[in-house]
C-alpha cells in the first residue's frame, strides 16, 4: 500500500469511518473500524495528518492522535458540508473532510487541553443549573398566580413569593405539599450554583487573561472566562474585527455587483460568548440610561442615533474587539481617551 499523507475519520461512539488519500490524491484506505480497532490503527500507523470534525469527543481523539505522533486538524461541521458531494453517510462524510483539510484556506477548532475542557464543563453546568433555575421560578410563578398570589419580578423576590405560598393557610393541602416540594427543588439548586460560581470565581482569579479582560465595563467574571476558556487564541486573528466577526457580531453580508448590502449580525461562533457579551451590554446601557455610568462620545452619540438593541450589540462588538487588544498584547482596560484604549478600539 502507498503511503497515506491524510487521512479524513467521521466519528461516532463506537463505528469510525476512515478514507485516506496518497500523495497522488488517490484513495488508499475506505474502512470502517470498531473503538479499539481504530485505536490500534493509528497506534501502528505512521505520522500523517488527520481531519475530524469538531463535534463532541474530537477534542479527546485529537489529544490521543496527537500523542501518536499524527497531526490532528478539528475542522467547524459549516465548513465540512460543501465538500460532501452526494447524499449524508459515514464513507461521504470521511471523503469530505479528507477534502476539506487539504484546502490552504481552511480554518480549524484549537484542540483544548484537558484542564480547559474542565473549564468549559464548569461553564456548561453553571448554565444548565441557570436554566433550572428560571424554569423552577417561572413555574412557581404561574401557579402560585392560579392562587391569585402574585409577587414582583426579578429573581430576588422568588424566596419571598414561596414563603407567601407555604404560608397561605386558604390553599389546598395539596398545593401548599407540591409548593413545598418545588421549594425545596429550587433551594436545591441554588445551593448547587453557589458552589459552582465559588469554583468559577476561583478559576478566574487564578487566571491571568480572566482577570484584565474583566477590566473592561459591562464584563464581568462569567464574560472574561467564557472569553479566556472557550475563545480560540487571539494570535489566530489578524485583528479585533476578524475575533468579532467570529463571535457572530458582525453583519452578513449579501454584497453582488457592486451593491453593498448588510442584514442582521451572523451569528457565528459561539454562541454563549456571543449572548454573554450582548447581556453585559444591555446591563452598561441599563446604567447610563439610570445615570449612574457617563457614556462615552461614542455611546453617546449611538445612543441618540440607533436604537437601544442595536446599540447593545455594537457595543459588544466594541467589547470582543477591546478583548482581543487585551488578549493579544497584555495590560488592562484603560478609560477613553487613554493611548492604551485607543489602540484597542
Amino acid at each position: 500500500m502507498k503511503p497515506v499523507v491524510r487521512i479524513g475519520m467521521d466519528t461516532s461512539k463506537s463505528v469510525f469511518q476512515l478514507h485516506g488519500v496518497d500523495d497522488a490524491e488517490e484513495p488508499v484506505i475506505r474502512c470502517q473500524l470498531r473503538r479499539r480497532e481504530m485505536i490500534k490503527f493509528f497506534e501502528t500507523t505512521p505520522p500523517t495528518s488527520i481531519a475530524i470534525e469538531a463535534c463532541g469527543s474530537s477534542h479527546h481523539w485529537g489529544r490521543l492522535l496527537t500523542s501518536f505522533g499524527h497531526e490532528v486538524r478539528l475542522i467547524p461541521p459549516q465548513y465540512v458540508k460543501p465538500y460532501v458531494k452526494r447524499g449524508k453517510n459515514d464513507a461521504a462524510d470521511a471523503e469530505a473532510l479528507c477534502e476539506a483539510v487539504s484546502r490552504p484556506s481552511m480554518r480549524f477548532v484549537p484542540i483544548k487541553s484537558r484542564e480547559q475542557q474542565a473549564a468549559c464543563m464548569l461553564m456548561s453546568v453553571r448554565e444548565r443549573l441557570v436554566g433550572v433555575k428560571s424554569q423552577l421560578s417561572n413555574a412557581i410563578r404561574s401557579y402560585a398566580a392560579e392562587f391569585g398570589i402574585i409577587g414582583p419580578p426579578g429573581r430576588q423576590n422568588v424566596a419571598a413569593l414561596i414563603k407567601r405560598t407555604l404560608e397561605d393557610d386558604t390553599l389546598p393541602q395539596l398545593a401548599k405539599e407540591l409548593f413545598g416540594l418545588q421549594a425545596k427543588e429550587y433551594q436545591a439548586v441554588e445551593s448547587r450554583l453557589e458552589e459552582i460560581e465559588a469554583k468559577l470565581m476561583k478559576w478566574h482569579r487564578n487566571d491571568d487573561v480572566s482577570r484584565r479582560i474583566a477590566t473592561i465595563p459591562g464584563i464581568g467574571p462569567i464574560g472574561s472566562t467564557m472569553l479566556s476558556v472557550k475563545a480560540p487564541p487571539a494570535g489566530n486573528f489578524a485583528s479585533g474585527r476578524h475575533f468579532a466577526a467570529w463571535l457572530g457580531l458582525t453583519p452578513k453580508d449579501h454584497s453582488t455587483g457592486g451593491r453593498v448590502r448588510l442584514g442582521g449580525i451572523t451569528k457565528a461562533g459561539d454562541p454563549s460568548i456571543r449572548s454573554t457579551l450582548i447581556v453585559g451590554a444591555t446591563a452598561l446601557l441599563r446604567h447610563v440610561r439610570k445615570g449612574r455610568t457617563k457614556p462615552s462620545r461614542w455611546l453617546a452619540a449611538m445612543l441618540e442615533r440607533k436604537p437601544p438593541k442595536l446599540v447593545a450589540v455594537a457595543l459588544a462588538n466594541k467589547f470582543a474587539r477591546i478583548a482581543w487588544r487585551l488578549m493579544i498584547s497584555g495590560g488592562v482596560y484603560s478609560r477613553p481617551g487613554d493611548p492604551e484604549l485607543s489602540a484597542a478600539a
